[in-house]
């Protein structure tokens, strides 16, 4: 029957041909004949096709004693094994029973066993024979030949059914006995459609079901570290059902991916096999075939992978169909080498071994099919009617099983005794319950309820025949427990099944070796592993296929399938598979771009230094007076703090480090241009005055310049409290400053919280003043070559614009170079260094010059007044057409050129100090 076609329905109408009449005529509608139903020699030879032992119980068998027919007829060949020898393990089972005081005292089990041949539609038509007794006849229609009333020959009836073998016939069968509630344990099929309570409510099995089979076929390759498998199936309910457990589980479990699901037909063409392995080889990956087939495709599936080269490609795992068996893989052993099989576990009964040898053709006549086994295990003939008419050797009977024969014990002996048994320990059970103390069947266990019976059928507890627990589920279904094989060749090129693992609800397995020479694991996995650092890109609809891609830039492997992006202060490790803190750098002292500006920078000290020294220890003498001592001071002083400043600016960022470069970053500049601004705008004013008129313009005295300089001060002072005030000074980790393409080169930078914006607010001020100053020197450039205090200052300006000029493109031009760092706070600090050189050098490295190397130079000469200076510069400026400009210098003092009394070339020095400014 089909997996899921509903259960067939009869009724008592059916089942009258079955009917035993004895001496009686049916009589039938008034044009009828008589006719004899049932004679007594039909009756034996209808039992000549079945086994009948008397008892108080009766127990159905159905077993396959013979093969599947062909060409319409039912039955064919004797199954020596699968058949007779499970069929006398239940008669066997049911001798130790009916001996046994213990178990079901004082009651005797009897049989009524029947031959199933292999085939489900005919199981059907002989499993009736179970149901005949609780069918009501309605003899009415019928009357014997001298009046008196029908006598009905009464059916054995049969309490319990131990089958069938095939779950195709299982499935037949159940749905006939649960119509009549007649309990039902098999001793072989395990196909998962029978664990439904629900439509098979009655059947229960000692074996386990294939969905634990499948279970421990997953467990196996995934074990084996299997992800990419193809199914095969003989078309059927047992191949179709466990292969399809076996998909579900693996999609439930979601570890193991199927490539193809192919199925052998009922009735395979030729080249069909053929055509199977082909297919198989389309997913070449794909090398583990996940087998539920009967050992006949097994066998003809490992030939045609033989014909085609194919050995050693396929990973067999075959279910409990293959086990242990030999027949699939005689002449095949290269092929089958490494192949993985199951089978429930179990153990050889000694006590069956010996029964069984004992078995002659005298000693087993209540068996009608043992003649027929004898001829077939012997291969002789028994007299005129034997069932082997070609066979020239003739059976003595004196024949020994096992002596004269090859014998072993088939597998499935232990779970058919263990059926008997679980049938019997039920019947014990009832019997205590209903019968306590009556000795044999008391009145009500004259008709057992089949629902009752059931009920302590799936109660049972106890050990079987191997020794292992036989219990039953909610569903009816045995405990899974498995031995693993393995189809090995060893070092003598012989090949043997090798117990490798067990399974009772988990694996268990040892696989040290694959095949001879070769100890690695082979592989059937649709895509490699993918490397520390890739995720998986899975193909759609097959997740045990996928692409590697490598988790790229600041990402790092977050999962098997994402790539996830690091913290922004982080960075992937070395395996990509999380993330670490990116180095935290700063310009170090030894650095070249430190090493430059710290040179420039001491040596401007240095001279700043010698300078200070020189003019304060001459500080009397005319040209340090003609110079303005305490303008001079000052503008040394930002040249001071100009050089000074490299040094916050190198040194590792912290708060005292920061206020230092916000307080000094502008101050030094400040300081510089503010007196240079407050001379230039002096010259400027007196000179412009001189052209009006004689007397000197106010705020010229040092006391005034001093007022005005630290006035244009105190506004870059203020400013830079209003930035403490508002943002007080801190340090942070500038991480995008060097965050390169390669996580491998990105390095956060520590840095004082001064951005680019600050830094502008910060020297423009300072920028602004310059600026100022150089409009100013322009405006005196026309002050006469005898006032060359002027000429100095306005190439100082000139020269310090230029220096300013170049250092805005480059400051902001490598705002996006890895080296911004560096290169920035180089250049900051050497266009500071040189600004303050430029000035030294050309408005005090003269002076020096003359103080230390002309000191014949450095003397007064006449005092003229500031009307006479006036007016000599009025002329001069008509003459030259050059503007006048007074320069800076003492109140009463100006450096000027003897127009009349010195030679042109001569420089004097007249003081003013009779004269009020």
């Amino acid at each position: 029957m089909a997996r899921g076609s509903k259960p067939l329905i009869f009724s008592g109408h059916c089942f009258i041909s079955l009917l035993m009449l004895k001496g009686c005529w049916l009589l039938g509608s008034a044009s009828q004949k008589p006719t004899v139903l049932v004679d007594s020699q039909q009756l034996q030879q209808e039992y000549a096709h079945s086994i009948r032992l008397d008892g108080d119980i009766i127990l159905g068998g159905l077993f396959p004693v013979h093969s599947r027919g062909e060409r319409g007829v039912p039955c064919g060949e004797l199954k020596k094994e699968k058949g007779i020898h499970r069929l006398e393990a239940m008669l066997f089972a049911i001798d130790l029973i009916n001996k046994d005081p213990e178990l079901l005292p004082n009651v005797t089990l009897g049989a009524r066993i029947l031959d199933t041949c292999s085939r489900d539609t005919y199981a059907l038509e002989q499993s009736l024979t179970f149901v005949q007794a609780l069918i009501e006849r309605d003899g009415s229609d019928v009357r014997c030949a001298n009046g008196d009333p029908p006598i009905f020959a009464k059916p054995d009836k049969v309490v319990g059914v131990i089958g069938a073998s095939a779950s195709s016939v299982s499935i037949m069968v159940a749905n006939i006995l649960r119509l009549f509630k007649i309990p039902q344990i098999s001793y072989a099929s395990t196909a998962p459609e029978l664990s439904d309570n629900t439509r098979y409510d009655f059947f229960s099995r000692v074996v386990p079901p294939d969905s634990y089979q499948a279970q421990a076929m997953l467990d196996i390759v995934t074990a084996m570290g299997w992800n990419y498998v193809s199914t095969l199936a003989s078309e059927g309910n047992y191949g179709e059902s466990g292969v399809e457990a076996f998909v579900q589980i693996s999609r439930e479990s979601g570890g193991v991916c199927i490539a193809q699901s192919l199925k052998v037909p009922r009735e395979p063409r030729p080249g069909e096999f053929d055509k199977i392995v082909l297919r198989l080889v389309e997913t070449p990956n794909a090398r583990a075939v996940i087998m539920f087939a009967n050992e006949d495709d097994i066998r003809r599936i490992l030939d045609a992978a033989k014909r085609n080269n194919l050995t050693g490609h396929f990973l067999w795992v075959g279910s409990d169909s293959w086990g242990s068996k030999i027949s699939p893989v005689v002449q095949q052993e290269r092929v089958a080498e490494g192949a993985v099989t199951i089978l429930p576990k179990r153990a050889s009964v000694d006590a069956f071994d010996r029964y069984f040898k004992s078995r002659s053709l005298s000693n087993n006549r209540r068996n009608v099919w043992f003649a027929e086994f004898w001829e077939e295990n012997f291969g002789c003939k028994l007299g005129m009617h034997g069932k082997r008419p070609g066979s020239p050797k003739k059976c003595t009977g004196l024949e020994k099983v096992g002596r004269d024969s090859t014998y072993e014990q088939e597998g499935k002996v232990q779970f058919v005794m263990d059926a008997v048994y679980a049938m019997a320990h039920a019947l014990h059970h009832m019997h205590r319950e209903l019968c306590a103390g009556y000795p044999g069947l008391c009145p009500r266990m004259a008709n057992i309820d089949g629902k009752e019976l059931l009920a302590h059928i799936r109660a049972v507890n106890f050990n079987g025949s191997a020794g292992t627990p036989v219990i039953f589920n909610e569903n009816g279904d045995a405990p899974g427990r498995y031995d693993i094989f393995q189809y090995q060749i060893n070092n003598r090129s012989t090949a043997e099944y090798k117990v490798i693992g067990h399974w009772t609800n988990q694996l268990h397995l040892n696989v040290r070796t694959w095949t001879t020479g070769d100890s690695s694991l082979p592989a059937s996995v649709c895509s490699l592993p993918c490397r520390t650092g890739e995720r998986k890109k899975v193909v759609k609809g097959v997740p045990c296929c996928w692409h590697c891609e490598r988790c790229e830039g600041y990402h790092f492997q977050a999962s098997e399938f994402t790539c996830e992006l690091c913290p922004y202060e982080k960075r992937p490790d070395q395996n990509r598979t999380g993330c670490q803190s990116i180095p935290i750098i700063k310009l170090e002292w030894h650095s070249p771009w430190a090493l430059v500006p710290v040179f420039i920078s001491v040596l401007g000290i240095v001279a700043t230094t010698f300078v200070i020294v020189t003019f304060v220890r001459y500080h009397d003498t005319p040209i340090v007076r003609a110079s303005g001592r305490e303008m001079s001071y000052v503008l040394l002083t930002g040249i001071f703090l100009c050089y000074i400043i490299t040094f916050p600016m190198i040194a590792a960022p912290d708060i005292v480090v920061c206020s230092f470069r916000r307080i000094f970053l502008g101050l030094g500049m400040c300081f510089s241009y503010a007196a240079l601004l407050t001379k230039t705008n002096r010259i400027h004013r007196i000179f412009e005055q001189g052209k009006k008129a004689v007397t000197a313009p106010r705020f010229i005295s040092p006391a005034s310049q001093l007022v005005i300089t630290f006035s244009l001060i105190s506004v870059q002072l203020l400013g830079v409290l209003m930035w403490f005030a508002v943002d007080p000074p801190h340090t942070f980790v500038d991480y995008g400053e060097q965050r390169t393409q390669d996580p491998e080169n990105a390095r956060g930078v520590l840095k004082c919280d001064i951005s680019d914006l600050s830094l502008i607010c910060s020297l423009g001020y300072s920028i602004l003043l310059m600026v100022t100053c150089t409009v100013y020197a322009i405006k005196t450039r026309g002050v006469p070559e005898t006032f060359n205090e002027a000429k100095p200052i306005g190439f100082t300006m000139y020269t310090t614009c230029i220096i300013w000029l170049a250092f805005i493109p480059i400051f902001f031009g490598t705002a996006q170079s890895a080296e911004r760092m560096y290169i920035q706070t180089a250049t900051l600090t050497v266009s500071l260094s040189l600004s303050a050189s430029v000035s030294l050098g050309m408005l005090y490295m003269p002076k020096v010059y003359i103080i230390i190397f002309h000191p014949e130079q450095n003397v007064p000469k006449r005092k003229r007044s500031f009307k006479a200076i006036v007016t000599a510069a009025t002329m001069t400026s008509k003459l030259s057409q050059l503007a006048a400009e007074r320069p800076n210098g003492e109140v009463k003092t100006e450096l000027c050129e003897g127009v009349e009394a010195m030679p042109p070339t001569k420089t004097t020095y007249v003081s003013y100090t009779n004269h009020a400014m």
